[in-house]
């Protein structure tokens, strides 16, 4: 049927490529296409041509054929066809034609013409004869073998030219020739055998017969002829006497006949009666013929019978009507005992086709079975539809049965077996269907005991695949295989049967269970019973004893009950019998093992009894059981039952039992033994080891604490490969060095020789660094391993790569005690004869085992396992010597491992500190240091050598000189530097508990019983915790969280982990909700914290509730978030506080601060009184409320979150913010109970008290991993409480009564204070996800053992620069960092002892010691944190000491300023640190600086900016006026140092230095008062400027001062009276001297210090009216242009800044131009500093009239002719900007300018109290000298006329404007305005000028009135002014004051009087 189908495909095919007939490709190419490869190129065109060629001639022959005879035809074709093969060979087998049908039906008719032809009317003989003559290619008549292989070659082209050959009529024709060749054999005339031309045309003939029928068009043509049924018939009945070369191709062509059947094929052969012939011809020739021919010819017939079924039935029904089966049973069994190669091919095609019979039926089967339970859970029978593969025929199944049943024939049995087999493959009922029917497997386990053994096993296989493939359980059978096991007939049958049912029960565990059930355990366990009594028999029973003891191994894997049955019936004691013999071991093993599922403790004891009581030669014994207690350890319940059972101890005792066993060469029994299998053994003791230890905190307790690992590096050590003879030659260099991963492969991975004992130990080593990562027990031994060869297990590439991965993994340090055995067997690594190899591979393990100690975390387990302890024992000779080449690796381990933790007397060690404990405890003493200075003076100046001097201190530390110094520095350089950046107060790392996620994703500190609400009557007994009472909750007044945590690494997936600070859960009891009141977490995907006071249900993540879900009744949120920002950092320590302050109504305010700085704070409701939704409780109920920190199991998920806790306190109130600031000083390493709280850097400057900063009773719990130890749960209820124990067990999951298990408890430290109930602690939850460490750093050990006496004493032995930086660089570490190291350096007078060594080595000091001097302290980091000054003690004697520094070399006295200054002007920190700084008191220090004559300018210029910062940010303050008093006496010192040196002015030649010191110092001072940090209020200018007094300001106003001075004190004069009330007492009088009171002290250390006493100046107080003073001594310095422009901007209310141009003309103007006009607006311009300009005025102008008196020419008084022009017209020019101003009428202003305009004679000099102002000694007097200047005539100045010009101004504006009733008229005041000396001329000249002036501003106001009518309210003010005045002349006239012509008088009175007149009569007109 697929024949067809096929043939119908290419049919379309070549349809639809219709090109495909023009070019055919034949499969193959022709022998001599292979002679000519090169012309391959030129092949495609000329072969093109040929084929065009060929195919013109074709086409004639078909033009001409018509028309020519038959033979013609025939002559023209068989001419042709020659070219056309010719073709077809040159063209590589390609033909490309494009009449080829029409070819092939020519030629296929030709061929079959002459066929026919041939054997025409000839015999059958005959005919055969022609035709193999015809066909065959011999002499000339080659026309038939010509016309075959055309008709060869065209058959293999397409399907049409195949269907072209089978029309014309050629299928006939050869079967009539097949018939002929295979009927009639050839009779052989010479002995040749069959010629190649023979096989070649048998060849070509039978494949074209195959390509004609393969297609069914070939079938029917065949039909035509009865050849078919005669060839059919002929194989059947002639098959022994027929042509034996066509039997094969004949064969071929039936059963292509066959393939290719059809409806009519079948209906022919069934006419005929080809299959009823077939068969009885058979039958008759089955006994005769040989087996294998009678099996090929059935295979013919019966070929035809199968294949022609799926088309009709009609055949198979024919072959059964002729008992066709009961031929093939006769047949096959005539096969038996045929060799296996006889008649395979043709048996297993008939076995093949009896099979497929079976399927062959027209109905299914119809059966009903019983399917017996139990099955296997797999199994699904479910017949619903027919597959088309179900048997249907059983006769022919029948007949496979019978030949199993009735042959015992190896072959034949086992064709069945694998018919079967297959029957069963092709659809899974077929075996249900036999079995419900046939019955064959039950039938044939009867008999399957007789067959041969092969049959047995392939019979029991295919048993098992009714289990293993069919899932499914047959209990018959089985039944019937467990009585076949029991009778044990053939024991070969039973031993084959046992293993069916073996690996049946692998399978599954119901089968287990069916054999129990069975009865085949019990027949087991009875057999074996006997057989251990009979051990020593061999043979086949030894084997079947081994397969029993697999079956019952078998049965007990797994199934716990079948081994409770095998215990039950007592095969314990039996079972161990067979551990003896090693074939029987595995199993044996294999069952103890399931029985340490019932009972740990019996197989550990089993195990471990056999481990110890055997011998040493049993050491394949002692692997095995190994092995075993290994894949048993796996378990972890296992873990308890080996302690118990002394596994540690019987594995260490293999190890001893071992002793010498790896010596080089071997002796006794161990030269017996490979070292291979030793080192094995070795291995695997260790394995255990490390898998008993594997993650089981008790085990490795046990182990750590009875000292197993010790016993461990004993037991190794003492194998043979390691040294144990003493002391060894020590190489000092190393010629090369190789790491620890090179010498593994070196060892074992190339063929370097290595000596024995050192692979040896190199194993052990690996293992050892295997055990150490916790991976031992994972690894395999390399067994490949040839000892004799020293070849590893690994290959070339595998070997390094995996060391790789050791060495550069970051792999955890699982089991650190087995780094301590590997120091431990460090010193052992050496063999005499090897030296340098020795110590190469020493240093490669301690290069190895500083690579584990890399991380921080490796570090600080190593800490606790005891390595640092370990090193100085176990390998002191190198660790001593500084020339053995493992000092420097060990030193840098130890270092590594001390800053973490350290033990004091270990640090003591290493540090070469005496052992005895007098020194220890001596005290150091100042003489001490002074002592040891000496000696090291001593040696600087002699310039010896340090080591030949004999110091005079019996100190071991002098006497070891500086390089012990240098060694010891940088070792604690090394051991308290810290490891990473932190802040100051968390340089050194706390005790602190660490959470790691990623490992379980759960791990926390549980802190039970944190208060118990007690009903009324409920029992006392319920309640856990320490202490009297009961502890409420919530608070009644609030709480606070403060807690100090690390995040080492967050998770980064979007739903991370939170951290959880604090978790507080309650519960109330009989109930089993448990309800989250309050929580604290911190959501790293947001970073913000969270805290939350809802009721939230205690249950795990996947159930709860979404938070909108939870109903809150409070108008307040019960969830508050704050942002976080930037303020975490990883990797660094922060401190948390959260606030809750109750508030009325249920609510509170929440905070939440970062490291002091707030996060936020809100309003939210408060904690409810009962837990969820209760609102009362029962009288005997209790709440029961406990807390967690981190995350409870019960929340449990894994992520890569991994942070550290540290201190952490909840406090029942909520603190205030600086209680909380103090916490935050406090820093980590603070473990207590802030009731006696001393800040760190704090001394005599500060509160010396402790204070409490939380009430006692207020603490509810401190957890510090310090203050922590394990315990057990026993423990805890026997110390503590029973209620306790049992909540810790419950959270742990362990029993209540557990007395084994370690609990790491961290004690409540606030558990001994008053108060009511505490928790007793927390307790570590999370066996891996939790890790506690004790901090012990070496900067916290070495207060122990002298602490910062011992710093300082290698800063005594200092005697170069590098020694002193590293001695000072540790100094600096510990003190930063310890707080107690910092308080005994205070408490020792460490400071001041520094210093002082300090100044003794100042030759060695330089930048980097003074930047660590700056670290100590505090204010080195500037930018990076606080620079505030932290160690006042360190600032004030060490950095303070500016004699110090000031004598060191590299200018460290300016870097040292340069810092000052930069803290002090700091923004942030500045007025702290200013306020330190008086405190220490440098304001004095810096002072004397100054004393100093070699300090340079640029020091000077430095301190006055410290100084001046220093003013700046002290005042700066909230308290200014309290700070101010406190600071004053300072202050008094500065201005007194300005008074002496005005006095070393007056006294002596005063150098230009001095003057530009005193200048300096008064800069800062104004600098000071000007700044912009430095906002005085009124009240506080008046109070400062008071306690100076006037005459301080005013000393530096003298004449004999410098003019700079001059102008810096009056600068600093004005920025006070700048402040208007301070002016007005300023100008009232003010007393004076009160400087010199205040300053007491000061002069008095001043004067101390002075190289010369002045006088002291007198103490008594006077009264000084500051501007009568001033004026006085301004007029010494009028020729100062800067005095102006600064009395000018006190005139404007203006602070002045430096103008850009220096003439006092463009000053005025730049002053004009930039003056606060708001100020004059609001406060006016001031008269007196307008009087004081115009004093200054008027001493210039009266000073060049003397000078042009004097005949001195105008260019030589320049300055003085300019500056009063310049004045004068400045003041007008403000006159008119602000003429509605009080100053132009007031009566100082007007006397001042009057004096100016006065004519009068020069100046005298005044005495009285200006002479209190004036120094003792000569008096400068410029004035005097000459003759009398009154007796000569003045000339006037040029400024006169601005003078009177302004003068008259002033006159109009108050004559017009001014009412003439005021008192104090200006016209007044100017006429009585004299000096006090001028004679009365001198008056009455100016008065009849003043009075002139009048009139012409009268008679001008006159002239405008007449010409403009004035306002009616001017006009009675005109008339009272001209009524005052004209009284005024009057008077003057009638004093003869009035020096004019008296006819003026009459004039101006006509003319006011005619104005007046004019003006009333116009009014009255009008």
């Amino acid at each position: 049927m697929w024949q067809l189908e096929d043939s119908h495909s290419r049919a379309e095919q070549q349809e639809q490529n219709p090109d495909d007939g023009d070019k055919a490709e034949v499969p193959g190419q022709p022998a001599n296409s292979k002679d000519k490869p090169n012309n391959k190129d030129k092949q495609p065109q000329s072969h093109t041509l040929q084929w065009q060629t060929l195919g013109k001639q074709f086409v004639e022959y078909e033009q001409l054929a018509p028309f020519l005879i038959p033979e013609e035809q025939q002559r023209r074709l068989l001419d042709f066809l020659p070219l056309f093969l010719k073709a077809w060979e040159q063209s590589a087998g390609v033909i490309v034609f494009p009449n080829i049908q029409l070819l092939a039906s020519e030629v296929s008719k030709l061929l079959t013409k002459e066929i026919k032809r041939t054997i025409s009317g000839k015999p059958a003989e005959e005919a055969r004869l022609a035709l193999e003559q015809l066909l065959q290619q011999k002499g000339e008549g080659e026309d038939g073998h010509l016309l075959l292989k055309s008709v060869y070659l065209l058959s293999q082209t397409d399907l049409r030219t195949v269907w072209n050959i089978i029309g014309s009529g050629l299928p006939a024709a050869l079967m009539q020739c097949l018939y002929l060749f295979f009927t009639f054999p050839l009779k052989k005339i010479s002995d040749g055998e069959t010629s190649e031309d023979d096989t070649q045309t048998q060849e070509m003939l039978v494949k074209i017969m195959l390509n004609m029928y393969r297609e069914e068009q070939g079938v029917e043509e065949l039909l035509a002829a009865d050849k078919l049924q005669s060839l059919i018939i002929a194989t059947a009945s002639l098959w022994d006497q027929c042509n034996h070369s066509w039997k094969v191709p004949t064969g071929r062509v039936l059963r292509t006949i066959s393939k290719a059947q059809t409806k009519n094929s079948i209906v022919y052969l069934q006419a005929v009666d080809c299959i009823k012939i077939a068969i009885q011809n058979l039958f008759k020739v089955a006994d005769t013929l040989p087996a294998c021919d009678v099996c090929e010819a059935a295979s013919i017939v019966l070929c035809f019978v199968k294949d022609s079924y799926p088309i009709s039935s009609a055949l198979l029904t024919e072959f059964e009507n002729n008992d066709g089966y009961q031929l093939l049973l006769k047949i096959l069994l005539r096969c038996e005992g045929l060799q296996q190669n006889e008649g395979d091919p043709y048996l297993d095609e008939i076995l093949d086709m009896l099979t497929c019979l079976t399927t062959c039926g027209k109905t299914e089967l119809k059966v009903s079975g019983n399917i017996v339970h139990p099955q296997l859970p797999h199994f699904n029978f479910e017949w619903t539809r027919s597959s088309g593969m179900t048997v249907k025929n059983l006769q022919a199944f029948q007949v496979l049965q019978s030949i199993f049943q009735k042959s015992n024939d190896q072959y034949l049995c086992k064709r069945v077996l694998a018919a079967i087999d297959t029957i069963w493959a092709w659809d899974t009922v077929n075996f249900f269907l036999l079995e419900w029917t046939l019955q064959p497997i039950n039938q044939l386990i009867d008999i399957i005991h007789f067959k041969p053994h092969t049959v047995q096993v392939q019979f029991f296989r295919l048993v098992e695949s009714i289990v293993l493939d069919l899932s499914y359980v047959p209990h018959d059978i089985l039944k019937k295989v467990q009585y076949l096991i029991k009778e044990n007939t053939v024991p070969f049958c039973t031993l084959t049967a046992l293993r069916c049912l073996l690996t049946m029960t692998k399978k599954d565990l119901l089968l287990s269970d069916i054999f129990r059930d069975s009865g085949l355990l019990g027949l087991l366990l009875a057999l074996l019973r006997k057989q251990a009594k009979i051990l020593r028999k061999s043979g086949t029973e030894k084997e079947l004893n081994a397969v029993m003891l697999k079956m019952v191994a078998a049965l007990t894997v797994r199934s716990v009950r079948n081994t409770v049955v095998l215990k039950d019936y007592g095969m314990v004691p039996y079972i161990k019998i067979f551990l003896d013999d090693e074939c029987y071991r595995s199993d044996t093993l294999s069952i103890l093992e399931q029985l340490s599922v019932i009972n740990y403790e019996e197989y550990m004891s089993i195990i471990i009894g056999a481990l110890c009581s055997s011998t040493q030669g049993e050491l394949h014994l002692k692997l095995d059981l190994l092995k075993s207690l290994l894949r048993i350890l796996e378990s972890p319940k296992s873990h308890s039952a080996f302690r118990t059972c002394s596994g540690f101890n019987g594995l260490l005792s293999l190890l001893s039992d071992m002793e010498g066993a790896l010596q080089d060469p071997p002796s006794g029994l161990w030269t017996s033994v490979g070292q291979n299998c030793i080192l094995e053994l070795v291995f695997y003791t260790l394995q255990g080891i490390t898998a008993a230890l594997h993650l089981d905190p008790v085990n490795s307790s046990f182990f750590q604490r009875n000292g197993f690992f010790e016993k461990m590096a004993e037991d190794l050590g003492s194998l043979g490969c390691f040294w144990t003879q003493g002391e060894y030659q020590i190489s000092l260099s190393l010629e090369k060095t190789r790491t620890f991963a090179e010498f593994l492969d070196a060892a074992f991975c190339s063929s370097e020789p290595f000596p024995v004992w050192l692979k040896n130990c190199i194993w052990i080593l690996n293992f050892l660094d295997h055990m150490v990562k916790g991976t031992l027990h994972l690894e395999s031994y390399y067994k490949e391993r040839k000892p004799e060869m020293g070849e590893a297990s690994r290959d070339d590439q595998e070997g390094p790569q995996a060391q790789e991965e050791w060495e550069t993994g970051d792999y955890t340090i699982v089991h650190p005690g087995a780094v301590c055995v590997m120091v431990r067997l460090l010193p052992k690594l050496y063999k005499d004869g090897h030296p340098q190899l020795s110590q190469e591979i020493q240093r490669a393990v301690v290069d190895h085992i500083q690579s584990l100690v890399k991380s921080e975390k490796s570090r600080q387990v190593m800490c606790g396992a005891g390595l640092l302890s370990t090193i100085i024992t176990c390998c002191e000779d190198a660790f001593r010597s500084e020339s053995h080449p493992l000092h420097l690796p060990l030193t840098r381990v130890f270092e590594k491992l001390a800053s973490q933790a350290i033990e004091p007397n270990v640090l003591r060690y290493q540090i070469g500190y005496p052992s005895s404990l007098s020194c220890l405890y001596r005290p150091f003493s100042i003489q001490h240091y002074v002592d040891l200075l000496g000696s090291e003076e001593d040696m600087v100046d002699n310039k010896t050598d340090p080591q030949t001097v004999v110091p005079v201190s019996s100190s071991p530390w002098v006497s070891r000189g500086s390089a012990l110094a240098l060694q010891t520095a940088m070792s604690l350089i090394s051991m308290t530097s810290p490891r990473n950046f932190q802040l100051r107060n968390t340089a050194l790392a706390p005790s602190f508990v660490e959470f790691d996620m990623s490992i379980e994703g759960y791990g926390c500190l549980y802190l039970p019983t944190l208060a118990t609400i007690m009903g009324p009557s409920a029992e006392k007994s319920v309640s856990g915790g320490t202490g009297i009472g009961t502890r409420m909750f919530p608070p009644s007044s609030g709480l606070t969280l403060s807690c100090w945590f690390l995040v080492s690494k967050f998770d980064l997936v979007h739903s991370s982990h939170p951290l959880r600070f604090l978790t507080v859960v309650r519960h109330m009891s009989r109930t089993e909700q448990e309800f989250v009141c309050f929580s604290v977490s911190f959501l790293p995907q947001d970073l913000s914290l969270v805290i939350s006071t809802e009721e939230v249900e205690f249950q795990p993540l996947d159930i709860m509730e979404p938070e909108d879900e939870v109903l809150n009744p409070s108008p307040f949120p019960g969830q508050m978030q704050f942002g976080c920002g930037k303020l975490l950092v990883t990797g660094q320590w922060h401190h948390l506080t959260v606030t809750v302050a109750r508030e009325a109504k249920k609510n509170c305010i929440v905070s939440a601060y970062i490291n002091g700085q707030m996060l936020g704070s809100a309003k939210m409701q408060y904690l409810q009184p009962l837990p969820g939704s209760y609102i009362s409780m029962e009288p005997s109920s209790f709440i029961d409320v406990y807390g967690y920190i981190a995350t409870p199991r019960i929340w449990k998920q894994k992520s890569s979150l991994t942070w550290r806790l540290g201190p952490t306190y909840l406090f029942e109130e909520a603190i205030s913010a600086e209680t909380m600031e103090v916490i935050n000083k406090l820093g980590p390493q603070y473990c207590g109970n802030f009731q006696a709280v001393l800040l760190q850097g704090e001394d005599q400057y500060s509160d010396p008290n402790p204070t409490s900063l939380v009430a006692e009773e207020k603490i509810s719990f401190g957890i510090n991993a310090m203050c922590s130890s394990l315990t057990t749960v026993q423990d805890i209820k026997s110390y503590y409480n029973e209620v306790d124990g049992r909540l810790i067990a419950k959270e742990i999951g362990i029993n209540s009564r557990d007395s084994s298990t370690p609990i790491f408890l961290a004690k409540n430290i606030a558990g001994h204070l008053s108060g009511s109930l505490r928790t007793i602690g927390s307790v570590a939850v999370g066996q891996y996800g939790v890790r506690v460490f004790q901090s012990s750093p070496a900067a916290t050990s070495l207060n122990f053992i002298g602490g910062p006496a011992i710093l300082l004493g290698v800063i005594a032995m200092a005697s170069d620069d590098h020694t002193m930086y590293a001695a000072v660089k540790v100094l600096s570490s510990v003190l930063s960092s310890s707080p107690m190291s910092e308080k005994l350096m205070r408490h020792m007078n460490g400071y001041q002892l520094l210093a002082y060594l300090l100044k003794m080595k100042t030759q060695l000091l330089n930048n980097r010691i003074l930047q660590l001097i700056f670290s100590l302290v505090g204010t080195a980091e500037l930018g990076f944190e606080s620079s505030v000054i932290k160690n006042y003690s360190a600032f004030q004697y060490v950095l303070c000491n500016f004699e110090l520094w000031m004598k060191a070399p590299e200018n460290l006295d300016l870097a040292l300023f340069s810092h000052l200054v930069e803290i002090l002007q700091s923004s942030r920190d500045g007025c702290q640190n200013a306020a330190v700084a008086y405190q220490v008191q440098m304001v004095p220090k810096l002072i004397f600086l100054f004393n100093d004559p070699e300090i340079s300018n640029s020091r000077i210029t430095v301190a006055c900016t410290i100084l001046s910062h220093l003013l700046q940010g002290y005042f700066n303050t909230r308290d200014i006026l309290r700070l101010f008093i406190k600071a004053m006496e300072h202050v008094f010192c500065l201005f007194i140092a300005l008074y002496y040196f005005l006095i070393f002015v007056a006294l002596s030649q005063t150098s230009g230095r001095t003057i530009w010191l005193r200048n300096q110092l008064l800069k800062m001072l104004l600098d000071v008062m000007c700044s912009d940090k430095f906002h005085l209020s009124s009240e506080q200018q008046e109070e400062t400027f008071l306690a100076l007094g006037p005459d301080w300001f005013l000393l530096f106003t003298q004449s004999y001062l410098h003019s700079s001075t001059v102008v810096l004190g009056i600068k600093l004069l004005l920025c006070f009276l700048h402040n208007r009330l301070l002016l007005n007492r300023f100008k009232e009088g003010i007393v004076a001297g009160h400087w010199l009171e205040n300053s007491s002290a000061g002069v008095t250390i001043l004067m101390d210090n002075l190289k010369t006493h002045p006088p002291a100046p007198d103490n008594g107080f006077f009264l000084i009216f500051g501007f009568s003073v001033l004026q006085r001594c301004l007029t010494d310095h009028i020729h100062i242009p800067e005095i102006y422009l600064l009395v000018a901007g006190l005139f404007l209310a203006t602070p002045l800044s430096e103008p850009p141009e220096k003439d006092l003309e463009s000053m005025l103007q730049w002053i004009l131009q930039h003056h606060l006009m708001e100020n004059v607006l609001k406060i006016g311009l001031c008269p007196e500093a307008a009087a004081l300009l115009l004093e200054m005025v008027r001493v210039t102008v009266d000073k060049v009239s003397i000078l042009l008196q004097g005949q001195c020419s105008v260019k030589e008084a320049f300055w003085e002719i300019a500056y009063p022009g310049n004045v004068i017209q400045f003041l007008c020019l403000i006159y008119h900007i602000y003429t509605q101003d009080p100053v132009w009428h007031c009566p100082d202003f007007l006397k001042a300018l009057a004096m100016v305009a006065f004519h009068s004679g020069p100046p005298k000099v005044c005495a009285g109290a200006e002479g209190l102002l004036t120094p003792d000694g000569p008096v400068i007097a410029e004035g005097k000298g000459g003759s009398d200047p009154s007796s000569l005539p003045l000339l006037p100045h040029p400024a006169k006329k601005q003078v009177w010009d302004f003068v008259q101004v002033l006159l109009m504006d108050s004559l017009v404007n001014i009412p003439a009733n005021k008192q104090g008229h200006p016209l007044e005041l100017l006429l009585e305005a004299s000096p006090e000396d001028a004679t009365s001329e001198q008056k009455r000249h100016f008065q009849t000028k003043v009075l002139l002036s009048a009139m012409d501003v009268f008679n001008v106001t006159s002239q405008g009135e007449g010409k403009t009518r004035p306002r009616e309210s001017t006009v009675p003010v005109s008339m009272m002014n001209i009524a005052y005045f004209a009284q005024k002349l009057v008077e003057k006239l009638n004093s003869r004051m009035f020096a004019a012509d008296p006819k003026q008088i009459l004039i101006f009175s006509a003319k006011q009087i005619a104005a007046k007149d004019f003006g009333c009569g116009t009014c009255t007109a009008s």
